[in-house]
């Protein structure tokens, strides 16, 4: 019994000393990459961000990290990526596998929600299928009463990079310019039935879509009027 509590021990150890390395590295990556928020909609207010999975590092360019909360998984990476993005600022809430952690983890959100504050959602996540809004954010936003906020990130560089996995997570490398361009604010009304949910699951989905298609050309328009010169 002993040799196994010391084994959880060392894996704890192990973990936290991944979290520091992964945090130096966006820490040191910090000074690399500059992103700038397009569209952004000014006095929302308390609000649930969409976010594809892919994209979870644009919380990065998020405004007013101390009162925003990231659901973030229990899974073993989901606690090294909890412990960066709470050296980040940011607030972290856990979600967790089976019914009863999802319940714990939606009303931790509503709470925060009510309070002022404001959530992140990887809206298909976390194992997809990729780019297809799941019902979750919906569900949350409208128990709260606040909009939804789509959020999509965006660089032509060959330093944005993408990787092989599921989801084709992006994350800048070195000299990275890019962008944060948001959708309207969606509002689901907490008097209407699952058909009216499902209404505003799909202008998500649509909205996150046009984002990717409007964001080469929002991207043309940052460089041209040279809002990355310091």
């Amino acid at each position: 019994m002993i040799n196994i509590f010391k084994a959880f021990d060392n894996k704890k150890d192990s973990r936290a000393k991944f979290t520091e390395i992964v945090y130096r590295i966006f820490k040191f990556q910090e000074l690399f990459t500059d992103i700038q928020n397009v569209d952004y909609p000014e006095n929302v207010g308390p609000c649930v961000y969409a976010i594809w999975h892919a994209h979870q590092c644009c919380v990065h360019g998020l405004p007013d990290r101390a009162n925003c909360n990231v659901l973030v998984s229990r899974s073993r990476d989901g606690q090294i990526i909890a412990g960066v993005v709470e050296r980040w600022g940011f607030k972290v809430i856990h979600g967790s596998k089976g019914k009863k952690g999802s319940v714990e983890a939606s009303l931790q959100m509503i709470n925060a929600l009510k309070n002022g504050e404001c959530c992140a959602i990887m809206v298909d996540g976390p194992k997809g299928p990729a780019k297809v809004v799941k019902d979750g954010a919906i569900r949350i936003a409208k128990k709260a009463g606040v909009p939804i906020v789509p959020v999509y990130w965006y660089s032509p560089s060959p330093t944005f990079l993408k990787f092989p996995s599921w989801d084709e997570f992006r994350i800048p490398f070195f000299w990275t310019k890019l962008i944060n361009i948001y959708g309207e604010p969606i509002y689901v009304d907490p008097r209407e039935d699952k058909a009216h949910d499902e209404e505003v699951r799909l202008k998500v989905q649509h909205s996150l879509e046009e984002l990717e298609k409007k964001a080469p050309q929002a991207y043309k328009e940052v460089f041209r009027f040279g809002l990355w010169k310091k």
